[in-house]
């Protein structure tokens, strides 16, 4: 397979993979832009692997990481953009996709890379540059902030020993409410 049928193959995934990455369309087009150009400097080496898109991804999700430890802070711009980026593929859950964008960028990589790449806690690591431990607490932290902003308010009342009272059949009549 030769570079540019590659690119037309796997680049639409690869921007796709970078939007959830970055959480924004002009970033995620950056990113892909500059991962494929370093993969095409390296295409003759990383061909003869026979995994040019796990290279590819690797490199995003590095140069991400590098971006973000530079820049830490948020961005401000002059004028916010007229229209909003929508991504079609990104199962119909929206909402979900909005909130993980709200994550903070740490956390953010780290919910991608454990389950949009299913990628192992010790991989994640070396990736990123951070301990297990690190990678398990950002993920553990991301998961409670989408949880509090998915929970639905009527919900956690009921949790919390509202007054609906209904003991579900699972329960076998232990007394805890649903």
């Amino acid at each position: 397979m030769e570079f540019a049928d590659f690119v037309a193959a796997r680049g639409s995934a690869l921007y796709r993979y970078g939007y959830v990455l970055t959480g924004n369309a002009e970033d995620a087009a950056d990113l892909t832009q500059e991962a494929l150009m370093r993969l095409g400097d390296a295409w003759p080496r990383v061909r003869r692997r026979d995994d040019p898109e796990g290279y590819v991804r690797i490199t995003m999700a590095r140069l991400h990481v590098s971006a973000w430890r530079r820049l830490r802070r948020e961005r401000l711009v002059a004028q916010v953009p007229e229209t909003a980026y929508t991504d079609g593929g990104l199962d119909g859950d929206e909402g979900l996709w909005n909130e993980v964008k709200a994550l903070p960028p740490k956390q953010r990589a780290v919910l991608v890379l454990r389950y949009y790449e299913d990628l192992p806690d010790e991989e994640i690591a070396d990736l990123l540059g951070i301990s297990r431990g690190t990678v398990r607490s950002q993920a553990a932290r991301a998961l409670d902030k989408l949880r509090v902003r998915r929970a639905n308010p009527g919900a956690a009342r009921v949790r919390a020993g509202g007054t609906d009272g209904a003991e579900s059949a699972n329960d076998m009549g232990t007394g805890r409410v649903r």
